[in-house]
């Protein structure tokens, strides 16, 4: 479990506990939110306490929960870590709830983890996907500073569905 806490404009990342459940349940059973995320819909806040043990103690991804100052409500999640298929390079990933969509809290937040891996872990390659048929990921990855690759797919964690992704990455210089 990493122990960072980084603090931008609105937001404050932190690590996430058990006792983000309740909260974490509002996105990870929205059927709109999760409509191209790999995982399938939640349906009871059990399966999300087993998805946080998982989450609090991985070894190489560093996963936020993204609180709003104004309110201290969990508005979204996170995280980075290791690339499993490029080596040197780190991925990452976000999930806001509907109503936190669009008002550039996916955009403050990824930076924010971006700046850290940068600055804690030297790293100096990023790389992430989306689903073609979400945009305005796509939109968030390019904010941040990565740009287009290639296009592909990707698949559900269960295999029972494919999306045509759009991959992108950027490589930092000293």
């Amino acid at each position: 479990m990493h122990t960072h806490v980084i603090e931008t404009e609105r937001l404050i990342l932190r690590p996430l506990s058990l006792d983000d459940a309740e909260a974490e349940f509002v996105w990870l059973s929205d059927p709109i939110v999760n409509r191209y995320m790999p995982y399938n819909l939640y349906t009871n806040v059990a399966d999300v306490v087993k998805w946080l043990e998982t989450a609090i103690n991985a070894e190489k991804e560093l996963h936020f929960g993204f609180v709003r100052k104004e309110d201290n409500l969990l508005i979204g999640a996170g995280s980075i870590g290791p690339h499993d298929h490029e080596d040197g390079a780190w991925e990452f990933g976000y999930n806001l709830r509907r109503d936190a969509w669009n008002q550039g809290y996916a955009t403050e937040a990824t930076k924010a983890m971006i700046d850290l891996a940068r600055n804690e872990y030297g790293v100096r390659v990023f790389v992430a996907a989306h689903a073609a048929d979400n945009p305005a990921s796509g939109r968030v990855m390019e904010k941040c500073g990565l740009h287009f690759d290639h296009d592909g797919e990707y698949s559900t964690f269960d295999g029972t569905e494919t999306f045509k992704a759009k991959f992108w990455k950027m490589v930092v210089e000293d």
